[in-house]
């Protein structure tokens, strides 16, 4: 029998108040109300793709976990979260203090989504998915989540899940990069599928080349490494054989959840089979239109949104 999902994630979700102008916070009198979080915009990018999706968490039993719910609900997105009666919903607020730049103030540390447990995580729902995805992100958050992540690991290892992990590293998480680098290093060769941004792939193996970069990764067991470059497009490498593919050219909006769009494309069409290159070509194309507007998940692509994209010379307007 098939499994019920394509990619089950399993991660931290907070609420978000976003300065909906440039200039420092104090100035702007009101804020926008939503959420982010690595794992569940990849969730929701699976979803919007036509995939079926998951997302595991921990949230308080408070307003914005609500909201949170209600969202992934509505995106069709499946929620095995737990409520925390004692721990508030992680907050992130979002401003950006100069035209073309943005920063991040998180509020997370003793909250919901950083006391999720290993009991917290169903191994049903884990074996009855084709893709788990873990990011960089749980080990970060402390030992808690960090165990969470590996209990996740083993369900699907267990299962025959096939394992997908994201660096997504966050320096404000960690006061030593080489502790930093040693969490992802043990998640890392646990996986078949790596992501990492170019930096983060320096972090995991010391080499500033993305051949390189991709070799090392290779030589930790995984099946599949891959390289995030931004601008410059994105590289991937199997045993069989290695890809690269330039980005594709948007204006653009916001980066912010570009990543997690690129992932979410990717393990989409990897449920369904497809090859290499299109996995990077389809993760290239969903990044891209993520930058296209604002939001952690807002702007990630439908397939029709994803044929617009390819659709060459047309009138921009539609008659």
């Amino acid at each position: 029998m098939s499994p019920t999902f394509d990619v089950v994630t399993v991660g931290e979700s907070l609420g978000l108040l976003t300065a909906p102008r440039s200039g420092r916070l104090h100035h702007n009198p009101t804020l926008r109300l939503g959420f982010g979080g690595a794992e569940s915009n990849v969730a929701i990018g699976v979803a919007r793709l036509g995939g079926a999706a998951a997302w595991i968490g921990r949230l308080g039993a408070d307003s914005l976990g609500e909201l949170i719910l209600r969202e992934l609900r509505a995106e069709g997105v499946h929620p095995y979260p737990v409520l925390d009666h004692d721990a508030a919903t992680a907050l992130m607020v979002k401003e950006r203090p100069h035209p073309g730049s943005a920063r991040v103030s998180y509020y997370r540390r003793g909250q919901a989504g950083s006391r999720l447990r290993p009991s917290d995580v169903p191994a049903a729902v884990v074996a009855d998915t084709r893709i788990l995805h873990v990011t960089g992100i749980s080990a970060g958050l402390g030992e808690s989540a960090r165990t969470a992540a590996h209990a996740a690991v083993d369900a699907a290892t267990s299962a025959g899940v096939t394992v997908s992990f994201d660096v997504n590293h966050r320096s404000a998480l960690w006061s030593d990069r080489q502790a930093a680098a040693a969490e992802y290093l043990e998640l890392a060769r646990r996986a078949h599928i790596v992501f990492a941004g170019e930096d983060e792939a320096e972090l995991l193996t010391g080499a500033d080349s993305p051949q390189w970069q991709l070799d090392a990764l290779l030589n930790l067991g995984i099946d599949c490494a891959v390289v995030k470059r931004g601008a410059d497009g994105a590289m991937a490498a199997t045993a069989e054989g290695r890809y690269s593919a330039p980005a594709v050219a948007v204006p653009v909006i916001d980066t912010v959840g570009a990543g997690d769009a690129f992932v979410a494309g990717w393990l989409a069409d990897l449920a369904r089979g497809a090859t290499l290159r299109e996995c990077l070509d389809t993760a290239l194309a969903c990044g891209a239109f993520a930058c296209t507007g604002e939001g952690d998940w807002e702007s990630a692509p439908s397939r029709d949104d994803l044929r617009w994209l390819r659709r060459g010379p047309v009138d921009p307007v539609s008659r």
